[in-house]
């Protein structure tokens, strides 16, 4: 029997998808293998197995490589494929496949079970494209046990304030890591750096994502919302700003002083996690995602059980996080849009979002990651740094959202490793941009 949540979306739906009546069958959702997929298999095994059998419909999956999965899946639905319904949808892509989708439309009742910059992360031009399934958010990781030493150890903290003032120029004292600012980040990464302290217990202070890659400028650009920038303003590019060049300096400042690991401006997700697993580090920004294996007693045992979480640190305008969701969207060529309606009705569901999570997911469903905390002591705070801290930046969900990402991943790489200066960097961010934004 239908939920209140999946009859309100199921009425809500954009009205093409019931403009005509199919004939009840198969569904197919195109999505890309790995832990997703794994999870999404057994949200579909359920349905088929209930609400499937009442509804005369069976789903399956179809699965592309991941390797060069968005250009495949843009093309087949540029060319009008019908061979799947429903397809795998996310927040940096949204603006490319939007003209080949079908705008849902998510009731009040509906859209109260989801975190709302889960929505606006699936919205195009003030059209919704997608149920969320899956959200991305961004953690201060840090070692428990150092910086509680640190919050109580007066020759630590004596030691600490004496880095701060010489390094930063002013008097500082150890903060917990909730209140920490960006500046308190960095003084913490120097102390728990060798190169300003020799009797740290690791060799570095923070490990850093450096290497040319959009997913690394995500994980940035909280430096820069949270000191009040974004990409555009009045639709051009606002990156040459004060903003911006606090935010860039925060790295250069870290690698400069040999407080992230040399190696960092070639790191990414993989690396940074390794270092880190080691205990090499005393801090990471690193992905939710990141959490679940580092707490792992069997796989990460020099820091499982030593994890704190914290937001990111704050700017001027407080704590930020990008966030970006998966979802699965209407393919507008789809020949089975009334049955297609249906499976997307069930997957806003809580049941349907209670079993994605169980099987691995993170949906975007507060109250569900809140029910979960013993299995997963990380998702409570998933849902609720979503809530207070996540952000889409103004054209994050653009079609040229991912050069804009490409560009600035080059240029902010190339500042970082001593190749562009400051100004030659966010100066051909900007020029870069505004290309990108003309097409």
């Amino acid at each position: 029997m239908m939920t209140i949540l999946r009859k309100t979306l199921l009425a809500g739906l954009a009205l093409s998808v019931f403009s005509s009546a199919a004939m009840a069958g198969e569904v197919t959702l195109l999505f890309w293998p790995g832990p997703e997929s794994e999870a999404m298999q057994k949200v579909l095994d359920a349905y088929n197995a209930g609400p499937g059998q009442a509804d005369g419909i069976t789903v399956k999956q179809l699965l592309f490589s991941r390797q060069g999965y968005f250009e495949k899946e843009q093309a087949d639905l540029a060319a009008g494929s019908s061979e799947f319904d429903l397809a795998l949808v996310t927040t940096y892509t949204l603006g490319r496949y939007a003209p080949y989708l079908d705008p849902i439309d998510v009731p009040a009742e509906a859209k109260a079970a989801f975190a709302p910059v889960s929505l606006q992360s699936l919205t195009f031009d003030g059209k919704l494209y997608g149920v969320p399934t899956d959200i991305s958010v961004h953690f201060l990781y840090y070692r428990k046990d150092l910086v509680d030493r640190l919050l109580s150890d007066p020759e630590w903290q004596k030691r600490y304030a004496a880095i701060a003032k010489e390094k930063l120029g002013r008097e500082m004292q150890p903060k917990a890591p909730d209140d920490w600012s960006w500046d308190d980040w960095i003084a913490t990464a120097l102390f728990f750096s060798v190169a300003d302290n020799p009797d740290s217990p690791t060799r570095f202070g923070t490990v850093l994502q450096m290497k040319n890659l959009i997913f690394n400028v995500m994980l940035w650009q909280a430096t820069l919302v949270s000191n009040g920038g974004d990409w555009l303003a009045d639709g051009k590019p606002a990156i040459d700003g004060p903003a911006a060049r606090t935010g860039l300096q925060v790295y250069k400042t870290l690698i400069d002083a040999k407080a992230t690991p040399p190696g960092s401006i070639s790191y990414e997700y993989p690396e940074a996690n390794a270092a880190f697993q080691a205990g090499q580090a005393a801090t990471m920004l690193q992905w939710n995602a990141a959490f679940n294996e580092l707490n792992d007693p069997a796989k990460s045992p020099t820091v499982a059980g030593k994890i704190g979480l914290a937001p990111l640190p704050a700017g001027s305008a407080g704590h930020k996080s990008h966030v970006h969701s998966l979802g699965i969207g209407l393919n507008t060529a789809s020949k089975n849009k009334a049955d297609a309606g249906k499976v997307l009705a069930w997957l806003a569901t809580k049941d349907a979002m209670t079993v994605y999570a169980q099987a691995g997911g993170t949906p975007p469903v507060p109250e569900i990651l809140k029910a979960m905390a013993a299995a997963r002591p990380e998702f409570p705070l998933v849902g609720d740094f979503v809530d207070r801290y996540g952000f889409v930046v103004t054209g994050g969900t653009a079609a040229y959202a991912v050069p804009i990402y490409e560009v600035l991943a080059e240029k902010f790489s190339a500042f970082w490793a001593g190749q562009l200066d400051l100004d030659t960097a966010l100066k051909q961010a900007a020029e870069g941009m505004a290309d990108r934004i003309k097409g």
